[in-house]
């Protein structure tokens, strides 16, 4: 059985089931879930960013680049909440210095996804440090409800208009789409100190474009000293 601090709540078009993302703070290792976990279990394990959950979990044999991290876990048991130092520590543990170099892969500008035929082999989620000024969230103004996110990483790379997926934003955006509390997140992001994101990679998809591969999303998004508590509930 381990101790496991999750780091990530994700969404899916399908609102019964997530996907989470746990890290070991002793090794620094990252699993996500297979198969998905249900709304109702999260729900039942008060599963959210910085919750600690002990388990069997074991990183799947048959695993295939980029998504290394899948892992069989069986009996998950709430543990406890996580202090904001246990949390930010997990974070530092998988901390890389931009998209770049996190995935191994030369971003040109502009670019949000890798393509299917040349997946990283490092991993399929990293944790990115933000300056707060280089960071902006707004609303897709082509999908109501919708939330996307552009930053500039630390070696100076621009990832504009990405999807968040990170549960408690796509809530919280949806039940205040019309009105100006997607503000009142951005002001507070701004007044921080750090911002860290999740930085994650979906499964192969093909756009209707003809592009296929595996494209970039913000699966978390996390502010030092102070967060919005409105955005971690259910």
């Amino acid at each position: 059985m381990k101790n496991l601090i999750i780091t990530d709540l994700s969404r899916f078009t399908n609102p019964a089931i997530v996907c989470i993302a746990l890290v070991d703070p002793e090794s620094g290792v990252c699993y996500r879930p297979l198969p998905y976990l249900t709304s109702s279990q999260c729900k039942a394990l008060n599963i959210q960013p910085g919750t600690i959950i002990s388990g069997d979990v074991s990183l799947k044999p048959d695993n295939v680049k980029p998504h290394i991290e899948d892992a069989n876990c069986e009996g998950l048991k709430f543990v406890g909440t996580s202090s904001a130092d246990e949390f930010k520590n997990v974070l530092l543990q998988t901390l890389s210095p931009g998209a770049s170099a996190g995935f191994g892969v030369q971003f040109e500008n502009g670019q949000k996804f890798i393509p299917h035929d040349t997946p990283p082999a490092t991993c399929s989620i990293i944790t990115l440090k933000i300056e707060p000024a280089k960071l902006a969230i707004f609303e897709d103004r082509y999908k109501p409800g919708k939330i996307k996110l552009s930053f500039t990483d630390s070696d100076g790379h621009r990832l504009q208009y990405l999807s968040i997926t990170d549960r408690g934003f796509y809530d919280f955006a949806m039940t205040h789409q019309h009105d100006s509390e997607l503000g009142k997140v951005q002001k507070l992001i701004h007044k921080q100190e750090e911002i860290y994101i999740r930085l994650g990679l979906s499964r192969c998809f093909e756009a209707p474009d003809g592009r296929k591969g595996y494209w970039l999303q913000i699966n978390g998004l996390y502010s030092f000293p102070d967060y919005l508590k409105e955005l971690r509930h259910y």
